[in-house]
C-alpha cells in the first residue's frame, strides 16, 4: 500500500510510493484566494529523473507483455477504486491550490473512471489491418504497439482529468508514464497517485517542478514520447525539441475561441451559455470564449442580458458558494488587467467589470470583463487572455460573422447559437476549429478526439485517435510459399540495358 500523503512534506512519486525529495528544495504553495500557504513542493533531481526512467523502462516491458485483457483488467480496477473511493481530499487540494470552485473541483474527479475503463475496452479491439496482397501467396499487414516510456506535461486548469485523457489512452497501449505536474496544481496531482498503487511499481511516476524538468524529460534518452497541454510559445517549444529527439508529440496548446450569436439564436438560451463560456474557471480554459461575433439586430438587447447575467455572478474563495474563484498567480491577474486596459486604450469601451473587486480580501481576483465596440484590429483578439474576459464584436450578417471568426492564429473550438440549420451546417463545415459546438459550448466526449487547427496544437487526445497518440505501426510482410524471386540478385542478363527483348526506343 502507498504511504500517506502529506502535503507539507515534498516528495515525488516513484516505484509506486512517496519518496522525500533529495533536493531537499521547499517551495511555498499559496492559495490564490487567500495567499495562505497550504503545502510545500519540490523540483526533481536529475537523478530522481534518471531513477524514474530506469524504474519505468523495467515495469514497462512486463506491462507490454501482458495481453490485452489483462491490462484492461488492471485498468477497470483502478477505475473501481476512483470511483468508490471518496476524491475529496484531491478536489479540496485543487481549490486550495488553483481556486477552482470545489463543485467543479469534484466533477472534474468524477469524470476519471469513465476514461479509464473506455481506454481500456477499445485498447482491446486492435483494429490492425490487413491490406490486399501486392505479390503471390503473401500476407501482408499492420499491426500496433507501445512506444515505451511516455511523458505528460499536464496544466494547472483541470489538473487531474487532463493528465488522465492521455495518461489512460498510454497506459491501455502498453506504456510507461511519467508525468510532470504544473507547479500550480503539484499538491493535488501527487495526492492522486494513491490511485496508481493498484499498478505494477515503476509504471507510474509524478515527477515534480519547473521548466526544466519537463525539458529533462522530454530530452532524456530513455524517453519516447511526449504530450503536453498548455500555452502556444512553450508548446511549439516543446514541438522544436521533440523533433530534435525524433519523438513524436501531442500539443494542445490552447486558444481564443470564437462564438457566434446569430439573429435567428433564442437569446434566452444563448446568454446564459455565453456567461459559462466565457466565465467557468474564471476564464482559465484552454476553450474558453474569448470573442463574441453577435449581429447587429441582436448585438445591444445580447450585451444588456449579458451585462445583467454577468453581474449576478458570485465571486469569492472556492470553497465558498462563488461561480467566480481567483486567478491562479498574480501574474496571471496582472496580465489580463494589461490586456483590458490596452484594449480600452484602442478604443474599446468597458460594459462591466474591469477591476479588482472589493470585499474578496487579498487573493488574485479579477472581476468577469465584458468589453463592447472592439474591433478586429485590436491587440485582445489576437492573443489568448485566459481570464475571465469577454470581447463583443458587432457584425453586419452572418457571413462576416464566419470570416471573422475564422481571422485567427488559433483554432482550438468554436461555438454558435442559431435556430437555423442552414447556418449550422454551414458554420460546422466552415469554422477552422478542432472542435465547433452548435447551441451548447465545451462539452467533450471520450470517444471523439479534442484537439486544434493551426497554432493550437498537434495530435489528438481522446478517441481512438487519442490511443493511436500512443502506439507505433509495424508492417508484417509474410512470404507463406517461399521461392527465389525474379527481381532478386543477380538480374538476367536481358533485364540490363540494350540486352536483347529489353532494348527501349
Amino acid at each position: 500500500m502507498v504511504g500517506s500523503f502529506d502535503p507539507f512534506c515534498p516528495c515525488l512519486y516513484l516505484d509506486g510510493d512517496y519518496v522525500p525529495s533529495a533536493g531537499g528544495e521547499r517551495i511555498p504553495v499559496l492559495n490564490p484566494s487567500t495567499l495562505e500557504t497550504v503545502g510545500h513542493r519540490t523540483r526533481s533531481t536529475a537523478q530522481e529523473i534518471d531513477q524514474s526512467v530506469a524504474a519505468a523502462r523495467r515495469a514497462q516491458k512486463e506491462w507490454a507483455g501482458l495481453d490485452a485483457k489483462s491490462r484492461a483488467r488492471h485498468l477497470h480496477q483502478l477505475a473501481d477504486r476512483i470511483e468508490k473511493n471518496p476524491f475529496h481530499d484531491v478536489a479540496k487540494l485543487i481549490t486550495l491550490e488553483m481556486g477552482k470552485p470545489y463543485p467543479e473541483a469534484e466533477g472534474e474527479l468524477a469524470n476519471c473512471g469513465p476514461i479509464f475503463r473506455y481506454f481500456a475496452e477499445l485498447a482491446r479491439h486492435d483494429e490492425g489491418h490487413v491490406a490486399g496482397s501486392t505479390h503471390p501467396h503473401t500476407l501482408e499487414y499492420m499491426r500496433q504497439y507501445p512506444y515505451g516510456v511516455s511523458v505528460h506535461i499536464v496544466p494547472f486548469n483541470f489538473p487531474i482529468i487532463l493528465m488522465v485523457w492521455t495518461v489512460a489512452a498510454s497506459l491501455a497501449a502498453g506504456n510507461a508514464v511519467l508525468i510532470k505536474p504544473a507547479e500550480a496544481t503539484t499538491l493535488s496531482t501527487l495526492k492522486f497517485m494513491e490511485y496508481f498503487s493498484l499498478l505494477p511499481k515503476g509504471l507510474v511516476a509524478c515527477l515534480p517542478g519547473d521548466g526544466r524538468v519537463g525539458q529533462q524529460l522530454i530530452e532524456h534518452g530513455g524517453t519516447d514520447v511526449v504530450a503536453f497541454t498548455g500555452g502556444v510559445e512553450t508548446g511549439r517549444r516543446v514541438a522544436m525539441s521533440c523533433a530534435a529527439h525524433m519523438k513524436p508529440c501531442v500539443i494542445e496548446a490552447g486558444g481564443s475561441d470564437p462564438l457566434i450569436v446569430s439573429k435567428n439564436c433564442d437569446l434566452d438560451v444563448a446568454v446564459p451559455a455565453a456567461v459559462t463560456a466565457a466565465f467557468h474557471l474564471s476564464g482559465q480554459i484552454c476553450v474558453s470564449t474569448e470573442r463574441f461575433y453577435v449581429e447587429d439586430t441582436v448585438h445591444d438587447e445580447f450585451v444588456r442580458r449579458f451585462v445583467a447575467a454577468t453581474q449576478k455572478l458570485r465571486i469569492g474563495d472556492g470553497l465558498g458558494k462563488n461561480e467566480i474563484g481567483p486567478l491562479v498567480s498574480e501574474a496571471a491577474r496582472t496580465r489580463v488587467m494589461e490586456l483590458v486596459q490596452q484594449a480600452v486604450t484602442e478604443g474599446a469601451t468597458l460594459a462591466c467589470g474591469g477591476k479588482i473587486p472589493e470585499n474578496c480580501g487579498k487573493g488574485w481576483f479579477y472581476e468577469p470583463t465584458l468589453l463592447t465596440g472592439v474591433t478586429p484590429d485590436m491587440s485582445i483578439l489576437k492573443e489568448e487572455s485566459f481570464g475571465p474576459v469577454a470581447s463583443i464584436i458587432r457584425v453586419q450578417d452572418f457571413e462576416e460573422a464566419l470570416c471573422l471568426a475564422n481571422d485567427s492564429d488559433f483554432g482550438l473550438g468554436a461555438c454558435v447559437f442559431t435556430a437555423n440549420l442552414e447556418e449550422a451546417m454551414t458554420a460546422a463545415d466552415r469554422l477552422e476549429a478542432g472542435m465547433v459546438w452548435i447551441n451548447n459550448p465545451m462539452p467533450d466526449n471520450d470517444a471523439l478526439p479534442f484537439g486544434g487547427w493551426k497554432n493550437s496544437g498537434l495530435g489528438r487526445s481522446l478517441g481512438k485517435f487519442g490511443l493511436d497518440s500512443f502506439r507505433q505501426t509495424k508492417m508484417v510482410f509474410m512470404d507463406y510459399k517461399p521461392d527465389v524471386q525474379d527481381w532478386w540478385y543477380p538480374y538476367a542478363d536481358d533485364w540490363f540495358y540494350g540486352a536483347k527483348g529489353r532494348q527501349q526506343n
